[in-house]
C-alpha cells in the first residue's frame, strides 16, 4: 500500500463515478484486516502508529468512495476541476428558481403530507442530478460541468437536511 495512492488505487476499483458498493465494502474490510493496529502489536509502538495512520487513510477513502457527492467531488478535483463551493456559487437561473420554489414550499409546509411532497420532489431532483453527474464523469469526462453539478447536489443535500429538521418539528 502507498499513502500517495488515490482512493481508487487503494481500493483497486476503477476511477469512475459508478461504483459497486458491495465491492467497495468488501475491499474496505480486507484492507482494514491488513492494516489493523493489533496485527502489529508485536512489532512495537512505531509499527502500530503506522498501522493506525493506514487505518485512518483506509476509512477516509471508504467514506469518500461510498458517498456519491464526495466521490464526484473527489473525481472532479483529481481531474483539475475543484468544487470550490465557498467561492464559486454561480448556478443556472432555472436551478436557482427551482430551489427558491422548494424552499418557499418548505417554509409554508405545516403538515406531514406537504412535507412528504417536498421531500419526494427533492429526492427526485437528487436522483436526476446523480444520473447527470454519472454521465458527465463516466461517459463525457466533462469535469467543469460535473463540478457545477456537484455544487448543485450540495444545495439539494442542504435542502434535504432542512426538510429533515422541519419534519422533526411537525411530527
Amino acid at each position: 500500500m502507498n499513502l500517495q495512492s488515490t482512493d481508487f488505487e487503494l481500493f483497486d476499483v476503477p476511477a469512475r463515478f459508478a461504483q459497486d458498493s458491495g465491492a467497495v465494502d468488501a475491499r474496505w474490510k480486507a484492507l482494514q484486516r491488513e492494516a489493523h493496529p493489533d496485527r502489529f502489536a508485536a512489532q512495537g509502538p512505531a509499527a502500530q502508529r503506522v498501522a493506525m495512520q493506514w487505518s485512518a487513510r483506509i476509512n477516509e477513502a471508504h467514506r469518500r468512495l461510498k458517498d456519491p457527492m464526495r466521490r464526484a467531488a473527489y473525481l472532479c478535483e483529481l481531474h483539475g476541476a475543484p468544487i470550490d463551493a465557498e467561492r464559486n456559487t454561480a448556478m443556472p437561473p432555472e436551478f436557482l428558481m427551482q430551489q427558491m420554489e422548494l424552499r418557499e414550499a418548505l417554509d409554508e409546509a405545516d403538515d406531514a403530507a406537504s412535507m412528504e411532497k417536498i421531500d419526494q420532489q427533492s429526492a427526485s431532483l437528487r436522483r436526476e442530478l446523480l444520473s447527470k453527474i454519472e454521465r458527465q464523469i463516466d461517459a463525457e469526462a466533462d469535469w467543469p460541468a460535473a463540478a457545477q453539478s456537484v455544487r448543485a447536489l450540495m444545495f439539494l443535500d442542504r435542502l434535504a437536511d432542512e426538510i429533515d429538521r422541519k419534519r422533526s418539528t411537525i411530527s
